[in-house]
């Protein structure tokens, strides 16, 4: 790995920082470096707005946690919050999600995974050397989430491409809280910027077309 590269995962894979157009949230435990995201996918009784009845859903949901006992309790607590005293949710799978980093954008409903490949040079073989990185990042549609992309690694030292971005099926994310004063402001920033709803929900043809043709490649 070369001196750049190292410098470049040094910066952003274990950072927290804010600008006036994006916040960036790696795992929030620093001082245990081993924490990482888990997707939960969980069975539960939903509202179907469609319908306005209640229905069976199994749907993925991503915490922060540094073990799998931690991220079935963590999920519980959280999943409290979507239901009545008397149901209960079903955790069917936990899996480690390889996710780098997490970017909520003020505005939008739907999250996109985004690879990204740091270009480095080998100057052992003289090649360039390409290493993947995935980023969670919310947008509205496809190109909203390119955009988005592109605001996250506009600070970003070195060469990268962005080969591929997909939508997510993830639902809610759940950052760690340590109870540090300091970590509840980032931890505040965070969700409100998540669950900020868009203002226009509309979207033209031409970006419904791209959704498409992103979902065919998959």
């Amino acid at each position: 790995m070369t001196t750049r590269l190292k410098l470049w995962i040094s910066i952003h894979l274990f950072d927290f920082y804010t600008s006036s157009e994006t916040l960036y949230l790696a795992p929030l435990k620093q001082k245990d470096m081993s924490a990482t995201w888990y997707e939960c996918k969980v069975k539960y009784r939903k509202l179907d707005e469609a319908s306005g009845m209640l229905k069976v859903k199994t749907e993925p949901f991503l915490v922060d946690a540094v073990s799998y006992t931690e991220a079935e309790s963590r999920i519980t607590e959280e999943m409290s919050a979507y239901l009545s005293d008397s149901e209960e949710i079903k955790i069917t799978n936990i899996k480690v999600a390889n996710y780098a980093e997490i970017h909520p954008f003020e505005n939008s409903d739907r999250w996109f995974k985004s690879r990204v490949s740091l270009i480095a040079f080998d100057e052992e073989s003289g090649k360039e050397r390409k290493t993947n990185m995935y980023l969670l990042v919310q947008a509205n549609d496809v190109k909203e989430a390119y955009e988005n992309t592109l605001v996250v690694m506009k600070d970003t030292m070195g060469d990268y491409t962005i080969p591929a971005i997909s939508e997510s099926p993830i639902m809610d994310v759940f950052p760690y809280f340590s109870g540090e004063e300091d970590e509840l402001e980032r931890l505040e920033k965070f969700t409100a910027l998540k669950d900020a709803v868009p203002v226009k929900n509309e979207m033209d043809e031409d970006l419904e077309m791209a959704d498409v043709l992103s979902g065919e490649e998959e």
